[in-house]
Order: structure tokens, then C-alpha cells, then sequence
């Protein structure tokens, strides 16, 4: 019917977009560059990158050849340096340095990162899906496993985006209990909120009941 040509013609326009991207991504190889080992068709910025990766995620969804994607944002241990957001110190040194110059880069980096799932966000609203969109078919999970450069699994800010087709409730910011201040990094806190409490009730609203997951308490209201 209409509806389903309609979709298949942003389908393929998606397509047609995101394939000159790679082409030009491929053709760097042939530029002069300085001495040094570079993997082929690698887009020259982080933002070029991501959003090309997120795009294609956008496409994998929408023409349902998956329906779960990981996606490493920023590898563990990356000393990468971002010039373009002016934090020219390597990502991971940074993160364990205590200056307020190098945790204002740390920062920027950071708000860089986030700017990069929004971009996501905003393309998966934008892209119809039966009786909604995309955003509104789909769960994401985007944050870290550590909340400091000292190791601390602990106060982690997490995102839960998209309304897992009627199964999460957004626009809302929540602090569970537990003052977690102090904590040794290698040490369990006493009174928090475990991030596996997390897991089972996000596991849970996918259609896969469990009793529990490794350190969980119970389920958060969602």
C-alpha cells in the first residue's frame, strides 16, 4: 500500500545517502598522510564516525535485519585527543588527572560523546515505524561502567531513551537510594541501588523474566 512504498522509499534513500559517506570514508586511503599505520576508510572526525555507525544502525533497524546492537562509543584505555571540542589531551589520561583544566576537557568530551546519541536519537524519531517511529519501538542503554577516572562502579549516570513500544515512561530523571560517597572502588556500598537492578528490569520489560542478575536486589520502578 502506500504506506509500505512510502517506507521503502526512505529506506532507500537512507541508503543512497549513507553509501557516498563510505565512499569517501575509502577514498582517504589515497591522501598523503604522515608516516604512520592508519586502518582504511576510517572518517577523519570522531562526530563523521559515529554518526555513520548510528546511521547505519538507523538503517539495520528500520529494514529489521536486527533488532538488538552494541555499540562502543569510546574504547577503555583510548588516548585519543579530541582538537575538534579543544580537549588535545589524550581521552583516558584525562580521566585520572585531577586539574581543572584537564577535568574541563574530560568534560567536553564527554557533552561531544552525548551530542553524538542525540544525533542518534533525533534520527530515530524521524523515522516512521508502524504506528510511530523507531524511537518509540526501541530501548536504548547508553552510559559507563565507571563514574570516575578512580575506578568507582558507583552514582552512575545512565540513559534509558525510547519508549520500548509502550514499555518505558521518559522524560524523567531518577536518583535511587543509596549515598554512595566514599565507597571504595573495590568494595560493595552500603545501601546503594545495585546497576544489576537495572539489568533484570530492563531485561524484564523485553519479554525475559529472571529471579535475578549477579548483585540484584529487585526491580526499579521504570
Amino acid at each position: 500500500g502506500p504506506s509500505d512504498a512510502s517506507k521503502l522509499g526512505e529506506y532507500l534513500e537512507s541508503v543512497r545517502d549513507i553509501e557516498p559517506r563510505i565512499q569517501r570514508a575509502e577514498e582517504q586511503v589515497s591522501r598523503e598522510l604522515p608516516a604512520f599505520d592508519q586502518p582504511a576508510g576510517v572518517p577523519a572526525t570522531f562526530a563523521e564516525h559515529a554518526r555513520l555507525m548510528f546511521d547505519l544502525q538507523v538503517l539495520a533497524y528500520q529494514s529489521d535485519l536486527t533488532r538488538v546492537i552494541t555499540f562502543m562509543v569510546g574504547r577503555e584505555f583510548s588516548s585519543r585527543t579530541y582538537p575538534e571540542v579543544d580537549a588535545p589531551g589524550g581521552h583516558h589520561p584525562l580521566s585520572h588527572e585531577g586539574s581543572d583544566a584537564s577535568q574541563a576537557q574530560l568534560i567536553r568530551i564527554n557533552i561531544h560523546h552525548a551530542e553524538q546519541f542525540a544525533y542518534y536519537l533525533e534520527r530515530l524519531r524521524a523515522t516512521p515505524d508502524g504506528d510511530g517511529s523507531l524511537l518509540d519501538h526501541v530501548l536504548l542503554y547508553y552510559g559507563a561502567g565507571m563514574s570516575s577516572g578512580n575506578h568507582q562502579p558507583w552514582n552512575l549516570p545512565m540513559v534509558l531513551a525510547g519508549g520500548g513500544a509502550g514499555q518505558l515512561t521518559g522524560g524523567r530523571h531518577i536518583r535511587y537510594a543509596g549515598d554512595t560517597d566514599g565507597a571504595s572502588a573495590y568494595s560493595s556500598a552500603e545501601g546503594g541501588t545495585p546497576l544489576a537492578n537495572l539489568h533484570l528490569t530492563v531485561l524484564e520489560k523485553l519479554g525475559m523474566r529472571m529471579d535475578a542478575i549477579h548483585d540484584s536486589t529487585g526491580r526499579l520502578d521504570l
